[in-house]
């Protein structure tokens, strides 16, 4: 069931939540089409469904659509944008969109700062390994179906929910996750406070019947967990802290493996037993618990459906190994993400070194964070810090990632800012020698340094010259 759009098109379609919904119309058999800057293999993929495509943005690309569906990287001088307005067509931000496909289905958003596409795959596939099918839109592809959306045959419908704009306000879920509140968006929102203002407002948009999953360990979602439990809201609680409802206890790091008891309520559960690395993701996978648990499902079936889980691209996810040099990529591009993924990083190097290429992403939020980021990146031994990645904004006169350089605290000579896109891969490589862990870290085209990074390794041969360490 989808409330009735009619011919849907999307500008930004090659996005990764853009495209899900997409995919989820395209099964639903409604008419899609969408616009990209450039094509992609995301792009093809959507034209092998049946969505018409087009490359580039002009304005004759709505002139037969019902509904118009917009991201938030879409500037509004973009030419679809403003001939949907002279045609008076309906304009929706992507929330609207999502809630639209979630309509007749039991909503499960899963928001916060940090761990929202990790903890929202994992949800996925232990509701799959239930046997519940659930439809399901991710902010990232998860790597066993490769795929970050699908339309399924069960209840529920799975959902990560942004708060970059405010727009997860207009989800409505039967139910929610909050993994932490903490400031970002500073470009959307005034201060901290408005951030976890805007938590609140979303823990009223559920379902009465429905409940509220919340990090015991963070204080943002504390803080939001007492006011919504004050307003009637089921609040059940998970982390480390001696009060949550769902309590990790005898937490095991073992290089790229997580293991740790659970108690729910008083009760011992048993080991949960993971293949992804860190400490953020035994509490993602406690989340999913969280919240299968209150669903009806047992223990015994969501641990082994965690158990089988393998990770999300963009999530710590490993590019390849050559010359004794591992390469990864991962997403992060807030401090607290940043920081987690550089102790799972330290874990799985063990006795090699950590060399790390950071892009920093918006120029606001570098303004707001150098000096945070610069701390996080002090976990790697090698740091490169790049420019910085615009996305949607306006270069800002003196915000570059030389700022984020200048604020990590190692020697001199271990980090260097270099501006320059096309050095980074040979700078990395100089860099790393046999036995070391390569990590490139961001939310933009630092993505496709890692296969450079391999490339280089392998023209070199196992005699490459390193740099003295």
């Amino acid at each position: 069931m989808t409330t009735d759009l009619g011919r849907v098109h999307f500008v930004g379609i090659g996005g990764a939540g853009m495209s899900g919904i997409a995919r989820i119309l395209l099964a639903r058999g409604v008419a899609v089409s969408g616009s990209d800057a450039k094509d992609s293999t995301m792009l093809a993929a959507l034209r092998a469904l049946g969505a018409r495509i087009y490359v580039g943005h002009q304005a004759g690309n709505v002139a037969d659509v019902d509904t118009v569906v917009v991201s938030s990287a879409i500037r509004p001088s973009n030419p679809e944008l403003v001939e949907a307005g002279v045609r008076g067509l309906p304009v929706l931000p992507r929330a609207a969109a999502l809630a639209a496909v979630m309509v007749g289905r039991k909503g499960i958003a899963v928001a916060g700062t940090a761990g929202k596409t990790t903890t929202t795959s994992m949800l996925t596939v232990a509701l799959q390994h239930c046997g519940a099918d659930p439809s399901f839109a991710i902010g990232g592809d998860l790597n066993e179906p490769g795929s970050g959306a699908h339309h399924g045959t069960g209840d529920y419908f799975v959902a990560e929910a942004d708060e970059s704009d405010g727009s997860f306000l207009l989800l409505s879920p039967y139910a929610a996750v909050i993994t932490n509140v903490e400031p970002d968006h500073l470009d959307h929102y005034a201060d901290a406070a408005a951030v976890e203002a805007a938590f609140v407002s979303f823990s009223e948009t559920l379902d009465p019947q429905g409940f509220l999953v919340v990090c015991a360990d963070d204080p943002g979602a504390r803080r939001v967990a007492e006011v919504a439990t004050a307003g009637g809201v089921e609040v059940i609680s998970y982390g480390t802290a001696a009060e949550a409802d769902l309590r990790i206890e005898q937490l095991h790091l073992d290089g790229h493996t997580s293991e740790a008891e659970i108690v729910h309520r008083g009760r011992r559960m048993g080991t949960l037993h993971l293949q992804v690395p860190g400490e953020h993701n035994v509490r993602n996978a406690a989340a999913t618990l969280a919240v299968g648990l209150r669903l009806g499902f047992s223990f015994e079936q969501l641990a082994a459906g965690l158990a089988g889980f393998r990770g999300a691209r963009r999530r710590f996810e490993l590019k390849g190994v050559e010359g004794g040099v591992r390469v990864y990529d991962d997403y992060a591009h807030h401090p607290t993400k940043l920081t987690a993924a550089l102790r799972a990083a330290r874990e799985v190097a063990g006795e090699g070194g950590l060399v790390v290429a950071f892009q920093p992403h918006l120029f606001s939020r570098t303004a707001a964070f150098a000096r945070e980021f610069g701390r996080a990146l002090s976990l790697a031994d090698e740091v490169v810090v790049m420019d910085v990645y615009a996305a949607r904004e306006d270069a800002v006169p003196g915000v570059t990632g030389a700022l984020v350089a200048d604020a990590v605290p190692l020697p001199y000579a271990r980090v260097t800012y270099q501006p320059s896109w096309s050095a980074v891969a040979a700078e990395l490589v100089a860099r790393s020698a046999p036995g070391d862990l390569v990590m490139t870290i961001g939310a933009g085209d630092v993505t496709l340094i890692g296969p450079e990074v391999l490339s280089l390794l392998a023209s070199l041969g196992p005699g490459r010259s390193v740099a003295d360490r």
